[in-house]
């Protein structure tokens, strides 16, 4: 990746600016205690798909966090829509709604929800060609609801989910299939796992471990919707060595094919280009 930011703008404080805005400081409780939390969505041709969802479930997290949610969901989609005149029409962008904590509470430990601060940033990120991706089995496991914030999009869970995709990508692999903590996958270091065998699509039934991304449900949706069975279930990394298929799904790559997993070589297959194709015209309908 090159060096330096793509074209990006930010509200901030009642205004927009251009760049990276610089707006949390060495004493904000976010910058050194992670009492931060955000969410992503994508444009197609100054459309996003599912935005609305994006933003109820910045506003869940943001509760999750002990932080007060300030913006409506309202909101959030008309700064969007303003945000986006700034760039080209057919420039692909990445919306980000976040909050944070500029001050600690209880012990300093946890934020003080009446010093929540908020901004929206929109940037320019083209699409990743669908070339696909090398899978292995990662070492690390997810945490627990009893151990860590799991049902939020919250900063501070991503340093083990980077810990994860560095140790895969040290092994020449591109991603990493990450289990729960009874040895279950829950999915990918970057975003949810689906795979197809005999027909079928299988995903792992989401149990308090891992987000249930926006677009792993609409994938769900748009496949049940075209007749294809898609099953929810506990899942072993064997199923995945043995599957016919598999692909994920995210906010930022949306849909895309795994090319090899450990050293078996793999082709996107027919269940996989209907995932991507009825998305794709979700997307841009």
């Amino acid at each position: 990746m090159a060096a330096g930011w793509s074209k990006t703008w930010t509200f901030y404080n009642g205004d927009w600016h251009e760049g990276n805005l610089p707006i949390m400081g060495v004493r904000s409780h976010s910058a050194w205690l992670c009492s931060s939390v955000f969410d992503g969505a994508r444009t197609f041709e100054g459309v996003s798909p599912d935005l609305d969802l994006h933003c109820v479930r910045v506003n869940a997290s943001a509760h999750t966090m002990n932080l007060k949610p300030l913006v409506s969901e309202d909101q959030w989609m008309s700064l969007t829509a303003d945000g986006v005149k700034k760039f080209d029409k057919d420039a692909a962008l990445y919306i980000r709604p976040m909050y944070w904590a500029e001050q600690g509470g209880q012990l300093l430990i946890a934020p003080d929800p009446e010093s929540t601060n908020w901004c929206l940033s929109i940037y320019e990120a083209p699409m990743r060609a669908p070339d696909g991706f090398s899978l292995t089995l990662s070492p690390y496991r997810k945490p627990t609801p009893e151990s860590a914030p799991t049902d939020s999009k919250a900063g501070c869970l991503y340093p083990n989910n980077a810990r994860a995709l560095l140790e895969a990508r040290s092994r020449g692999f591109d991603n990493c299939i990450v289990r729960d903590q009874n040895g279950n996958v829950a999915e990918l270091a970057t975003a949810n796992v689906f795979l197809a065998k005999d027909g079928a699509v299988f995903t792992p039934v989401v149990n308090g471990t891992f987000l249930n991304g926006i677009t792993r449900q609409r994938v769900i949706k748009l496949l049940r919707g075209a007749g294809v069975e898609v099953i929810e279930t506990t899942l072993s990394y064997k199923d995945f060595e043995n599957a016919d298929e598999i692909f994920q799904s995210g906010n930022y790559i949306k849909v895309m094919p795994c090319k090899r997993i450990g050293e078996r070589s793999l082709q996107p297959g027919p269940l996989y280009r209907k995932a991507r194709e009825l998305y794709w015209d979700f997307a841009h309908a």
